[in-house]
Protein backbone atom coordinates (compact mmCIF):
# COMPACT_ATOMS: atom_id res chain seq x y z
CA UNK A 1 0.00 0.00 0.00
CA UNK A 2 1.37 3.49 -1.22
CA UNK A 3 0.60 6.48 1.59
CA UNK A 4 -0.17 9.01 -0.55
CA UNK A 5 0.33 11.72 2.92
CA UNK A 6 2.78 14.43 2.44
CA UNK A 7 4.73 15.08 4.79
CA UNK A 8 5.08 18.44 6.69
CA UNK A 9 8.33 20.80 5.19
CA UNK A 10 11.27 20.75 8.23
CA UNK A 11 11.31 24.54 7.00
CA UNK A 12 7.75 24.62 7.12
CA UNK A 13 7.45 22.70 10.90
CA UNK A 14 10.25 25.22 12.19
CA UNK A 15 8.70 28.65 10.77
CA UNK A 16 5.77 27.28 11.98
CA UNK A 17 7.35 26.70 15.52
CA UNK A 18 9.01 29.84 15.72
CA UNK A 19 5.47 31.61 14.89
CA UNK A 20 3.91 29.25 18.18
CA UNK A 21 7.22 30.31 19.89
CA UNK A 22 6.33 34.17 19.63
CA UNK A 23 3.35 33.88 19.98
CA UNK A 24 3.53 32.24 23.29
CA UNK A 25 6.08 34.63 24.45
CA UNK A 26 3.47 37.90 24.14
CA UNK A 27 0.98 35.82 25.63
CA UNK A 28 -1.61 36.06 22.39
CA UNK A 29 -3.90 33.26 21.81
CA UNK A 30 -4.02 31.26 18.28
CA UNK A 31 -7.63 33.20 18.21
CA UNK A 32 -6.32 36.59 18.65
CA UNK A 33 -3.58 36.11 16.03
CA UNK A 34 -6.12 34.40 13.71
CA UNK A 35 -8.57 37.87 13.94
CA UNK A 36 -5.78 39.95 13.25
CA UNK A 37 -4.97 37.93 10.37
CA UNK A 38 -8.61 37.68 8.86
CA UNK A 39 -8.39 33.50 9.67
CA UNK A 40 -9.57 30.68 12.03
CA UNK A 41 -7.74 30.26 15.02
CA UNK A 42 -7.55 26.44 13.13
CA UNK A 43 -5.28 28.05 10.33
CA UNK A 44 -3.13 28.91 12.44
CA UNK A 45 -2.98 25.73 14.15
CA UNK A 46 -2.02 24.24 11.18
CA UNK A 47 0.83 26.80 10.07
CA UNK A 48 2.09 26.47 13.58
CA UNK A 49 2.62 22.80 13.31
CA UNK A 50 3.84 22.72 9.52
CA UNK A 51 0.85 21.04 8.02
CA UNK A 52 -0.35 24.08 5.78
CA UNK A 53 3.14 26.05 4.31
CA UNK A 54 2.46 30.14 5.40
CA UNK A 55 2.82 32.04 2.17
CA UNK A 56 5.28 35.48 1.90
CA UNK A 57 2.36 38.04 2.41
CA UNK A 58 0.84 35.57 5.47
CA UNK A 59 4.03 35.60 6.96
CA UNK A 60 5.05 39.44 6.25
CA UNK A 61 1.98 40.21 8.07
CA UNK A 62 2.75 37.93 11.21
CA UNK A 63 5.98 39.41 11.82
CA UNK A 64 4.03 42.37 11.75
CA UNK A 65 1.55 41.45 14.22
CA UNK A 66 4.06 39.64 16.47
CA UNK A 67 6.69 42.80 16.24
CA UNK A 68 9.13 40.88 14.78
CA UNK A 69 11.41 40.74 11.48
CA UNK A 70 10.95 37.61 9.04
CA UNK A 71 14.27 36.59 9.67
CA UNK A 72 13.07 35.73 13.25
CA UNK A 73 11.06 32.80 11.68
CA UNK A 74 14.05 31.25 9.72
CA UNK A 75 16.46 31.68 12.83
CA UNK A 76 18.12 28.55 13.75
CA UNK A 77 16.04 26.99 10.04
CA UNK A 78 17.22 23.27 9.47
CA UNK A 79 20.21 22.55 6.29
CA UNK A 80 21.00 26.82 7.61
CA UNK A 81 24.60 26.02 7.05
CA UNK A 82 24.71 22.51 5.40
CA UNK A 83 25.70 20.75 8.70
CA UNK A 84 29.36 21.05 7.83
CA UNK A 85 30.16 24.94 7.99
CA UNK A 86 31.55 26.76 10.77
CA UNK A 87 29.42 28.20 13.07
CA UNK A 88 26.82 25.39 13.65
CA UNK A 89 28.05 24.35 17.11
CA UNK A 90 26.87 27.64 17.89
CA UNK A 91 23.58 27.20 16.35
CA UNK A 92 22.76 23.77 17.77
CA UNK A 93 23.93 25.09 20.97
CA UNK A 94 21.27 27.93 20.85
CA UNK A 95 18.41 25.82 20.26
CA UNK A 96 17.63 25.06 24.10
CA UNK A 97 16.68 28.07 24.62
CA UNK A 98 13.90 27.67 22.15
CA UNK A 99 13.19 24.14 23.34
CA UNK A 100 13.15 26.40 27.29
CA UNK A 101 10.87 29.18 26.09
CA UNK A 102 8.67 26.35 23.68
CA UNK A 103 7.88 24.53 27.67
CA UNK A 104 5.22 25.65 29.65
CA UNK A 105 7.43 26.21 32.58
CA UNK A 106 10.18 27.73 30.31
CA UNK A 107 7.61 30.28 29.11
CA UNK A 108 6.40 30.83 32.84
CA UNK A 109 9.85 31.30 34.60
CA UNK A 110 10.82 33.99 31.84
CA UNK A 111 7.36 36.29 31.91
CA UNK A 112 7.95 36.45 35.77
CA UNK A 113 11.52 36.80 35.11
CA UNK A 114 11.22 39.99 33.33
CA UNK A 115 8.86 41.62 35.40
CA UNK A 116 11.22 41.53 38.58
CA UNK A 117 12.82 45.11 38.11
CA UNK A 118 15.50 45.05 40.76
CA UNK A 119 18.82 43.35 39.48
CA UNK A 120 20.17 42.58 42.68
CA UNK A 121 16.86 40.57 42.75
CA UNK A 122 17.27 39.10 39.76
CA UNK A 123 20.69 37.93 40.23
CA UNK A 124 19.58 36.48 43.22
CA UNK A 125 16.58 34.17 41.11
CA UNK A 126 19.74 33.48 39.04
CA UNK A 127 22.09 32.28 42.00
CA UNK A 128 18.81 30.04 43.33
CA UNK A 129 17.74 28.03 40.10
CA UNK A 130 22.43 27.12 39.79
CA UNK A 131 21.83 26.42 43.31
CA UNK A 132 19.09 24.09 42.62
CA UNK A 133 19.99 22.66 39.76
CA UNK A 134 23.49 21.72 41.00
CA UNK A 135 21.39 20.04 43.84
CA UNK A 136 19.89 17.85 41.28
CA UNK A 137 22.59 17.08 39.85
CA UNK A 138 23.86 15.48 43.43
CA UNK A 139 20.73 13.50 43.36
Amino acid sequence: MIENKKKPNPIDIHVGSRIRLRRTMLGMSQEKLGESLGITFQQIQKYEKGTNRVGASRLQNISGILNVPVSFFFEDAPGENNGNQPGMAEASSSNYVVDFLSSSEGLQLNRAFVKISDPKVRRKVVDLVKALSADAEVE
